[in-house]
């Protein structure tokens, strides 16, 4: 399979139309170890408005939304990469530009040796409650980002403020996270 690159979706114009699944869905991803999607079920394909053709071998951030904060996905990428599973609440981008929220599972897959040959991620609805929540805190590190030009720097500066507010709230993010779920 030949790999090709997201620049597409840097293009997407925001709308700010919030698009909804139903409870009962599950939005299902696979990706090899470098983040490309080999895998996308028929909830990811309809949420996100894509053919399943124009994800294949795509980088998943091909959904990133822009008010997704660096930092979060930096930790996620981190926990993964070490062979750990996250929970996380993401705001993606469909190819419309309209936005979806989402509570994610995110693992890493391993083969009979032990070795982490890819990533499986389930997506579920998540509570409105739970976004309220992390909508200020998304905000806040995103605006510290902004202030910031590449990729690196942005994580860079806004990890802290993320690692203040846990401390502040005296949770770990997994406890946050789950915290979140029952709230």
């Amino acid at each position: 399979m030949r790999w090709r690159s997201a620049v597409m979706h840097e293009r997407v114009t925001l709308t700010g139309v919030e698009r909804f699944f139903d409870e009962d869905e599950i939005i299902v991803s696979k990706t090899d170890t470098k983040g490309r999607i080999t895998y996308a079920n028929r909830v990811f394909l309809k949420i996100a408005q894509y053919e399943e053709r124009e994800v294949l071998g795509m980088a998943h951030n091909i959904i990133r939304h822009p008010d997704m904060p660096r930092c979060v996905f930096r930790f996620l990428w981190d926990t993964i990469r070490s062979g750990n599973e996250i929970f996380a609440y993401v705001i993606n981008r469909c190819k419309s530009g309209d936005h979806y929220w989402v509570f994610a599972h995110v693992t890493p897959t391993f083969d009979a040796g032990g070795r982490i040959i890819g990533y499986h991620s389930n997506r579920r609805v998540p509570s409105r409650s739970a976004i309220d929540t992390v909508v200020p805190i998304y905000q806040g590190l995103v605006e510290e980002e902004r202030k910031h030009r590449s990729p690196n720097e942005q994580w860079q500066a806004s990890l802290p403020i993320l690692v203040g507010k846990l401390e502040e709230l005296g949770v770990t993010y997994d406890e946050l996270m789950f915290s979140l779920c029952t709230a």
